[in-house]
């Protein structure tokens, strides 16, 4: 039986790994659903799942260093979900979030590739 990650917030137990399988589940159905506005869904789930990401490494401190769950959550997404989730992407949802999460509102123009290159001139 595979190990979960559960960690207990206000008394609740939340399981962050399906937390965001569910992100990136029902991302995929609206994208089916509805192509015309799928930018917009596809940079709330990535700031969404990068938010959960950093939740469950304990806080923006101890996410820096917590790439061992980047690198299960990676794993077992890819295994159950057949897509390419590698320990990069999640890392750039990560970062995302992390830089947006500081700033005013984002644009609809943009789309997430975009806002990956801004990520790391950010940094810089």
């Amino acid at each position: 039986m595979p190990y979960t990650i559960v960690d207990v917030i206000g008394g609740e137990k939340m399981n962050y790994y399906n937390e965001i399988k569910n992100e990136l589940i029902n991302n995929e159905i609206y994208k089916k659903v509805k192509d015309y506005s799928k930018n917009k869904n596809d940079l709330m789930t990535y700031y969404n799942v990068g938010k959960l990401i950093i939740e469950a490494q304990g806080g923006v401190e101890r996410a820096k260093y917590g790439n061992s769950l980047i690198k299960e959550y990676s794993k077992r997404l890819t295994e159950e979900l057949e897509k390419g989730y590698t320990q990069t992407r999640l890392k750039y949802m990560r970062r995302f979030y992390f830089v947006f999460s500081k700033s005013p509102t984002m644009s609809d123009f943009l789309n997430y590739s975009h806002y990956c290159e801004i990520i790391w001139f950010e940094e810089s």
